[in-house]
């Protein structure tokens, strides 16, 4: 009988908590860079090593048996934002080489941003599988527009596994994948607020694989919804330039 109490206490505490976590949308500091920076998909350079890591921990639907572990940082500078991340993975599957294919049905890492604090469910998504290829699109009023291959390709990519996978990667691995995104291509499709201090945008991270034999979802803020489903700006944090 105490068994049975202790367990439904934890799940009432685990059902605040989310709850709570819905109620108080994550918040996360984007430190500037201050010196140049190679994108080489290293972790543990000097310019990432006093960034705060994100935590994409919140799994949406059906618990996978394997349930990855991924961290993200990110930085800005007047010109660029920069992101890092890193997977420790099973199971991994990089199928699609072509850019703006379905991505997210490999192992895959998602940055979803509303960079225009006047209109905050107007965003970007950007899908990058762990070989390094890549899906944008704008999304405004339920209206999407897909980012040309040509105007994506001033973005700088790194990643540590290969372009494709002839078969899943089954054992424990860590991947990482780091990316240099300049803010002149979010001006060819949309308004933004200029990166500075004390700016805000809205923002989700999350990471997927769904045509694994792992199948998963994982987000960084909160998202209630009943099924998966990452195209939802009202449930995105909020990132605070420093």
């Amino acid at each position: 009988m105490k068994k049975i109490s202790f367990l439904l206490l934890f799940a009432f505490i685990c059902m605040l908590s989310v709850a709570y976590s819905a109620d108080k949308p994550s918040v996360y500091k984007v430190k500037k860079l201050k010196v140049s920076m190679k994108i080489d998909a290293n972790w543990d350079k000097a310019q990432w090593k006093k960034v705060k890591e994100i935590p994409i921990v919140n799994f949406m639907g059906q618990l996978p048996a394997f349930q990855p572990v991924v961290t993200a940082k990110m930085m800005y500078d007047s010109e660029n934002v920069y992101l890092i991340y890193k997977v420790e993975d099973r199971h991994v599957r990089i199928q699609n080489t072509k850019f703006n294919s379905s991505v997210s049905t490999d192992a895959c890492v998602e940055f979803f941003f509303s960079p225009d604090k006047d209109w905050p469910l107007r965003y970007f998504n950007v899908e990058i599988n762990a070989g390094g290829t890549g899906l944008m699109a704008y999304h405004k009023d339920g209206k999407r527009n897909n980012v040309k291959e040509e105007d994506f390709n001033v973005v700088e990519l790194a990643h540590t596994l290969p372009k494709k996978l002839e078969q899943e990667i089954s054992e424990p691995v860590t991947w990482f994948l780091e990316f240099k995104m300049p803010l002149s291509l979010i001006s060819k499709y949309a308004n933004y607020t200029q990166p500075a201090k004390g700016v805000k945008w809205k923002a989700n991270f999350y990471k997927t694989s769904s045509r694994s034999t792992n199948p998963h979802y994982i987000t960084w803020n909160v998202v209630q919804n009943p099924t998966p489903q990452f195209h939802l700006p009202q449930y995105f944090g909020t990132l605070v330039f420093k």
